[in-house]
C-alpha cells in the first residue's frame, strides 16, 4: 500500500508567528512540513543572498538571518518536528549572518540534511556543509573564495587582520564539517588563475565530493531517504534509551 504523506504549510495564526519569532517570513519563502509515517519534515530554503545587518533591496531575493535563527531554534525544540531539509540555491552574503545560521544548524540534535541546488557559493559553503549529510546535484556549483568587503576601509593592517581571522573562522568550520583538509580548503580559497576577476575556485557536483567538501551527489529523493534513514535511527536509539532506563 502506499504510503499517505501530507505537506502543510506550517500555521499562521497569529499568536503562532509572534511566538516562533517571524516564522511568517519564512512561510512566505515557500517553506513546508511534510507529515509522513516515516516522520515529519520541515523544508527550509536558503535563497539569494543571505541578508546581515544590512537591509537589500526590495527587488533582491534575500534569506533574512533574523527570521532563520529564531526558527531553527523553535524546530530544534518542536516535538512534531523530526528532521530538517535544507534546500540551497545562494550567491553567498553577510559573513557573519551565513556563519552564524551555519552554526545553528551544525548545534541541532535532529536528524538534518543539505542538497545544493543551481549553487552554493561564498558563505554558502560553510550552510551547505552544516548539517549532518550533505548532498548536491551534478549540475550544482559552489564558488570558494577569500572573505571580501565593500565600502571604504579605515587601518588596513588591522582590518587585514580581522579578515584573516574571519577567514580562519571559515575554513575551521567547514573542514570541521566535512571531509575536507583545512589547506586543501585554504589552497582552493587562494587559488589564482581560474577566476577572471577575482581569486578562489569554482567547483561542480562531482568535484565538490571528490574533495570531500560535499557527501555526496543526489537529487531531492536521495536527500528525502538519508533525512529518513537518520529520522529512523534516531527513532530506534531513544527506544533502546527507554528500554534501559525500564
Amino acid at each position: 500500500m502506499e504510503e499517505e504523506t501530507k505537506t502543510t504549510a506550517p500555521e499562521q495564526d497569529n499568536d503562532h508567528q509572534n511566538q516562533s519569532g517571524g516564522r511568517q517570513g519564512i512561510v512566505d519563502f515557500g517553506s513546508v512540513v511534510s507529515r509522513s509515517k516515516r516522520g515529519n519534515i520541515y523544508t527550509l530554503t536558503i535563497i539569494g543572498q543571505v541578508e546581515g545587518h544590512q537591509v537589500l533591496p526590495e527587488t533582491a531575493k534575500s534569506t533574512k538571518y533574523e527570521h532563520v535563527m529564531p526558527l531553527l531554534a523553535s524546530l530544534e525544540q518542536d516535538e512534531e518536528i523530526d528532521g530538517v531539509l535544507l534546500l540551497l540555491n545562494t550567491v553567498g552574503g553577510d559573513i557573519e549572518a551565513g556563519l552564524g545560521i551555519a552554526e545553528l544548524v551544525a548545534g541541532m540534535r535532529k536528524p538534518t540534511v543539505s542538497l545544493v541546488l543551481g549553487g552554493g557559493h561564498s558563505i554558502g559553503v560553510p550552510l551547505a556543509v552544516a548539517p549532518k549529510a550533505s548532498m548536491i546535484v551534478p549540475s550544482a556549483s559552489m564558488t570558494i573564495h577569500p572573505v571580501r568587503m565593500n565600502g571604504t576601509v579605515i587601518a588596513a593592517p588591522q582590518t587585514f587582520n580581522y579578515f584573516e581571522r574571519i577567514q580562519e573562522r571559515i575554513v575551521s568550520f567547514v573542514a570541521k564539517n566535512s571531509h575536507i583538509s583545512e589547506k586543501k580548503f585554504l589552497n582552493l580559497m587562494l587559488k589564482t588563475g581560474e577566476m577572471a576577476a577575482d581569486v578562489g575556485s569554482v567547483i561542480y557536483g562531482e568535484e565538490a565530493v571528490n574533495l570531500g567538501l560535499i557527501d555526496r551527489i543526489g537529487g531531492l529523493s536521495d536527500a528525502l531517504d538519508c533525512l529518513y534513514g537518520q529520522i529512523a535511527q534516531a527513532r530506534e536509539a531513544r527506544e533502546k534509551e527507554l528500554a534501559g532506563v525500564r
